[in-house]
């Protein structure tokens, strides 16, 4: 299995995203679990990146070629796929994993996971979509998800798909067991 990890380039300002990127990162490694993610070496990117490889895992990176010119790549990942811009990372990134997991990160990281889950409700892929919700960092997102679906906009079964913890191990053992809903406007 490979899961796909959208976090932060920086490391924020509590020492818990950092430790909680480690965590998973660990516990991807202990779990054969590769990991899919930006391929940089700042940040909680570098964290989750580093702490797999640490504990013997493998790391595929994707990242675009004008921010490997600014020497942001990671160099000792399993393997870093170098592509033309952030479009097509996002795609390649999506072909290789299983699934999604959102650590605490800024609105690259946003957009990145609510493009996935977005996917997931037409169709595209049945993949699951988790947030790390770290120090409680996804709450406000949960009450906007929540008013969407209150006024009509998102249903509640596509709101519900949505995996929310501060355990990384509850997250993975929530995507091992996720059952995606029938994707929006499908031929009944």
């Amino acid at each position: 299995m490979r899961l796909a990890v959208f976090c932060g380039s920086s490391v924020g300002k509590s020492d818990e995203f950092l430790s909680a990127a480690q965590m998973l990162g660990r516990l991807l490694a202990q779990q054969n679990i590769e990991l899919v993610y930006g391929g940089g070496h700042v940040g909680l990117m570098g964290g989750v990146a580093d702490a797999v490889l640490d504990a013997g895992g493998k790391v595929i990176g994707v990242m675009p070629q004008h921010l490997v010119d600014r020497e942001i790549a990671h160099e000792g990942l399993t393997e870093l796929i170098v592509v033309a811009d952030m479009h097509e990372r996002k795609l390649k990134m999506a072909e290789l994993a299983d699934g999604f997991i959102a650590m605490p990160g800024g609105a690259g990281t946003l957009e990145e996971i609510t493009e996935q889950w977005t996917w997931a409700q037409l169709g595209v892929h049945q993949k699951p979509c988790a947030f790390l919700n770290v120090l409680n960092y996804y709450e406000p997102l949960k009450v906007f998800v929540a008013s969407m679906v209150e006024n009509g906009f998102v249903a509640e079964n596509y709101a519900d798909m949505l995996i929310y913890s501060a355990d990384p191990q509850v997250i993975l053992n929530e995507i091992n067991s996720y059952a995606p809903p029938a994707p929006k406007w499908q031929n009944k």
